[in-house]
């Protein structure tokens, strides 16, 4: 009668460890394979709260955001670094998984504003960047054409910006952390 148990608890922990390993492989399914990763930004945001990121990257972007503890929300404006639900152009607010498309016509730097829903405390989240090369480099493209954009694919200002977003934001998750323990 052990050994039936010990057979059914082994072939439980299995099952549940398949289905474990089985999520992020589901999730990188759902990606076709024209799409390059570029980046994986993991971030953590209060309730009520953004924090935000900036992209320079060219071309049709793809934002994939799932928040990992919590409900993290997107919000996308070529207009404003500093998008909210209040202004933004593009928007992915569910309880699951957040996917924009970023035109390739919308000017860089384009401003990402990470939102925490305040039915939570925090919000954890990792949002992956994935470049579309199926839409052409100039599909749209602003005044001046395609190329007039072109340096701020590699703008050097542009890069240590997002770095700095994604230094403050585990600068202050750390802080959070501190007090939470002191107090």
């Amino acid at each position: 009668m052990a050994a039936a148990w010990k057979g059914a608890l082994l072939l439980l922990l299995a099952a549940r460890a398949a289905s474990w390993g089985g999520a992020s492989e589901d999730e990188d399914e759902d990606v076709p394979a024209e799409w390059v990763l570029l980046h994986v930004v993991p971030g953590q945001v209060g309730a009520g709260n953004y924090s935000y990121l900036r992209l320079n990257h060219e071309g049709r972007i793809v934002l994939a955001m799932r928040s990992v503890r919590g409900d993290a929300d997107l919000y996308v404006s070529d207009r404003t670094l500093h998008p909210s639900f209040d202004d933004y152009e593009l928007q992915a607010a569910t309880c699951g998984r957040d996917v924009v498309a970023v035109p390739a016509h919308f000017q860089r730097p384009v401003g990402i504003g990470v939102y925490g829903h305040p039915s939570h405390r925090d919000s954890e989240f990792e949002m992956k960047v994935y470049l579309d090369t199926t839409a052409p480099l100039g599909d749209g493209a602003t005044p001046g054409g395609a190329g007039a954009g072109a340096p701020h694919a590699y703008d050097p200002e542009g890069a240590p910006q997002e770095e700095e977003s994604l230094l403050w934001t585990v600068l202050i998750g750390l802080l959070k952390l501190v007090l939470e323990i002191l107090f």
